[in-house]
């Protein structure tokens, strides 16, 4: 069976170096905002290309305790995709902001900049876009937007660790970044974790503030804060992943080059990369009109396809609001993700590439 991912295989990789951070972490005696987390932290910010970082309980709650630590709230409206994760949108309304979802671009899937000038009111006060499948949406096109409007620009970068737009990593360029360390994510942990980085001091001590109930001093709350935070026990392991990450992205990259050069010419649409940008293949999506049945033939043949997104947010019983995402509804009919992950043998990718073929024969 080939999977689309497979966190286990990350261990296996690095088993001893994990197995030896965990044991440190457990004869420390300190499980909760230690050396660890601040040591992580640190390498991360630096990794990223900032000055600050601050370790989360996940994804979610960094893009939450971001818009909270930019004070957006209620009454407020937040401008982002609807081909996301349900928790892009679900960290806005943890704020009690409204989330406004413009539409994509049909060459990159995300945020189409010029759709977004007809979402903003007098209530809009941030953006979070999008880096979606491994790869930048248009940053200077969305920042030169947000200058104009005076909004703030909350980078959503689950899916692109490592990714580089113009020179620079994502998360570095907009007010904020907000990472997910997710199990299956290209920095993952082994339980939920996240990170918020940005160069703004003040607002790093917000977010560390928030992350445990408003606390400067222990026990005094400053303000109404949450309990979000990045435990020890994750951060040491991810202290060993991230000193593999660039090794595991190329990894990721060549895999995209075998399915690039040998489904060029099938009926599939390939992923696109965007110029002077790194693309680290998070996901490999492909477009078909015949999405379905190419699903079930690999699915019959051992190997397992997925759908990131199969039901756009605007469109799913809790976000249902009426709109009309013309772009984001039509590619959701047709995207698939083939197998992708470091530990993918070229056996196994090659496989994938026979199976496709011989559908689009």
């Amino acid at each position: 069976m080939i999977l689309c991912s497979n966190p286990a295989f990350q261990y296996q990789s690095y088993e001893k170096e994990i197995d030896d951070a965990v044991k440190r972490v457990l004869k420390s005696g300190w499980f909760i905002l230690g050396k660890e987390v601040k040591s992580f932290e640190d390498e991360f910010a630096k990794y990223i290309g900032v000055n600050f970082a601050k370790g989360v309980g996940s994804g979610t709650d960094a893009i939450m305790l971001a818009l909270k630590a930019l004070r957006i709230g209620t009454g407020d409206e937040v401008i982002t995709v609807s081909h996301t994760a349900v928790a892009t949108v679900a960290a806005i309304e943890m704020t009690g902001a409204k989330a406004v979802m413009a539409d994509i671009d049909e060459e990159f899937y995300t945020l189409d900049p010029a759709k977004i000038e007809a979402a903003i009111t007098e209530r809009t006060k941030a953006i979070v876009v999008v880096h979606l499948y491994g790869q930048s949406a248009d940053l200077d096109a969305v920042m030169q937007i947000a200058k104009k409007y005076k909004l703030r620009v909350v980078e959503d970068c689950a899916q692109a660790h490592g990714a580089m737009y113009k020179n620079k990593r994502v998360g570095s360029i907009g007010d904020v970044g907000c990472f997910s360390f997710y199990p299956t994510k290209n920095l993952g942990a082994l339980g939920d974790g996240g990170m918020v980085v940005a160069n703004d001091a003040e607002l790093a001590e917000r977010v560390e503030m928030l992350r445990q109930y408003g606390w400067k001093q222990r026990y005094i709350s400053e303000f109404a804060g949450v309990n979000s935070r990045l435990d020890e026990l994750q951060a040491a392991i991810l202290r060993v992943k991230i000193s593999h990450l660039d090794a595991d992205n190329a990894k990721r990259m060549r895999i995209a080059e075998m399915y690039d050069k040998q489904l060029c010419g099938t009926d599939l649409i390939l992923p696109k990369k965007r110029k002077d940008c790194s693309h680290v293949y998070h996901l490999y999506v492909v477009r078909m009109k015949k999405r379905d049945e190419l699903m079930q033939y690999m699915k019959d043949r051992e190997i397992m396809a997925a759908i990131h997104y199969p039901l756009p947010v605007h469109l799913q019983p809790a976000y249902k609001n009426g709109q009309k995402l013309e772009v984001t509804e039509k590619i959701a009919k047709e995207i698939l993700s083939l197998p992708m992950y470091p530990e993918l043998g070229d056996a196994e990718a090659q496989k994938t590439i026979d199976v496709i073929k011989e559908f689009c024969k």
